[in-house]
């Protein structure tokens, strides 16, 4: 009998075993599948991050592969940085919360064409020291293009953390300069009057995603000049700002907002243009701002050489006005000068006043 009851306990025992080891292995099974189904799902968040890739001190490249939903976004609009955060907390970051901070930007720009007719758009950025991102984009309903994005504004540091490389995802929507597959490029430079804030029942749109509303859906200036025009402009940052636009037709202009009225600023016949920080709208404003003499320099080189430069003299007037100074104890000065050639669709990009060295690029990548 008790030989029996011992089989008993033994084979309960035995059952209760392989209950357990069954409830254990669907367990893992549901885990796996859970993982696999996250994975899927942000294959392509991942696929992204994967290329993030330090090419330099405080310089990387990045290929973007998901969808940032740029058409969703133009739907709802942003009257401020925080709500164009909350949009990619929701749609890129997958609920990491961000914030978007732009400091002052010096900033110079100039149109310019090759002795072959092939139309330039150079671009100097200057601000604080930071880290940056050229990234590439190719959105299924949009222009291909690769932009250079300061991740320092979103709280982006080495990119050797995990933070980091979910923070690079926010990227397509803070470029500052870029270029697109149809030869359009954009540059945006700070501005010292009032902010914009208009207020005429359209869409809100900030200054850095208007950025790549024009990138993703222009092609030429008058494209993205009536692009602008359907959307009441909100400034990032609580600062002002004006854009410089180009295209490969040799098309260029300033857009800015003076009393929060839309202004659009040509060169005059014959004459190339050149933006840096003060305000080109003829008027009360004309000239209020920063970066007088930069202008001048940037003029004065274009009227000598008639408009008329290669990219490498392009390159050498850019060197002409970078700025490289220690204000307070921190650096502030040109991290980034490109010079976009609007036919090629290519970009030649030197790399924190390093102008021994100079990274090319095209639209299509690499």
């Amino acid at each position: 009998m008790e030989s029996t009851d011992l089989k008993k306990g033994a084979s309960g025992a035995g059952k209760a075993g392989r209950i357990a080891l069954r409830v254990l292995l669907a367990l893992l099974i549901v885990i796996v599948v859970a993982v696999l189904g996250i994975l899927f799902v942000f294959r392509r968040e991942l696929a992204t991050v994967a290329t993030l890739e330090k090419q330099d001190n405080f310089y990387f490249t990045m290929d973007y592969q998901a969808d940032y939903g740029l058409d969703e976004f133009l739907e709802q609009g942003a009257t401020n940085d925080s709500e164009l955060a909350a949009f990619m907390v929701k749609k890129l970051m997958k609920g990491l919360p961000v914030e978007i901070s732009l400091p002052n930007l010096g900033c110079s720009t100039f149109a310019a064409e090759t002795p072959e007719g092939e139309k330039l758009f150079a671009r100097n950025f200057d601000n604080k020291e930071a880290t940056y991102v050229l990234v590439h984009t190719d959105p299924k309903e949009g222009y291909e293009s690769i932009s250079m994005v300061n991740l320092s504004y979103i709280g982006f540091k080495t990119g050797d953390s995990a933070m980091d490389k979910v923070l690079a995802l926010a990227a397509p929507y803070i470029p500052l300069d870029g270029v697109n597959e149809a030869g359009l490029a954009i540059g945006v430079l700070q501005l010292y009057n009032e902010p914009t804030v208009q207020e005429t029942g359209k869409t809100p749109i900030t200054t850095t995603s208007a950025i790549r509303m024009v990138l993703d859906k222009a092609s030429t200036v008058d494209e993205a000049l009536a692009l602008l025009e359907q959307y009441d402009m909100h400034s990032s940052a609580n600062a002002p700002y004006h854009f410089q636009i180009a295209d490969a037709s040799g098309d260029s202009a300033t857009v800015e907002y003076v009393d929060n009225v839309m202004s659009v600023v040509r060169a005059e016949k014959g004459k190339k243009l050149a933006t840096t920080n003060f305000v080109l709208t003829p008027g009360d404003s004309y000239g209020d701002g920063k970066g007088q003499d930069r202008w001048e320099t940037l003029t004065k080189g274009l009227e000598e050489s008639g408009g008329v430069m290669t990219e490498e003299e392009a390159m050498g007037l850019l060197a002409a006005v970078q700025q490289d100074k220690i204000k307070d104890g921190v650096f502030s000065g040109t991290l980034w000068s490109c010079i976009y050639n609007l036919e090629q669709r290519t970009l030649k990009l030197v790399c924190n006043r390093n102008y021994d060295v100079v990274r090319e690029y095209s639209v299509d990548w690499k």
